[in-house]
């Protein structure tokens, strides 16, 4: 499988001079956020993933993706309403992937 990018609109809040990156890989789900001088980056590995959240408003979309244990999780917001069921689609074949090995 190769990786999947999904970038959060610029026209969200949050996101208009870096917009957030969620990175779909087949072994974890990174969340990617710039700054002027770094880069955030936070991972929770397909395995760890408890839930995928979506909330869905008028044109954006949020997500929020929590890990077993649930301290860590991965949030971003301004998506779009089809990225984010792209991402938890990918998610939740990549965990049946896992569960049928």
């Amino acid at each position: 499988m190769q990786d999947e990018h999904f970038t959060a609109s610029r026209l969200t809040s949050g996101n208009r001079l870096f917009p957030t990156t969620i990175v779909i890989t087949e072994y974890s789900v990174m969340r990617r956020k710039r700054s002027w001088l770094r880069l955030n980056e936070e991972s929770i590995g397909i395995r760890n993933v408890a839930s995928v959240n979506i909330t869905t408003g008028l044109i954006w979309s949020d997500i929020r993706i929590e890990s077993t244990g649930g301290s860590n999780y991965i949030e971003s917001r301004g998506h779009t309403k089809g990225d984010a069921r792209r991402i938890k689609s990918l998610i939740e074949q990549l965990q049946s992937k896992i569960g049928d090995d």
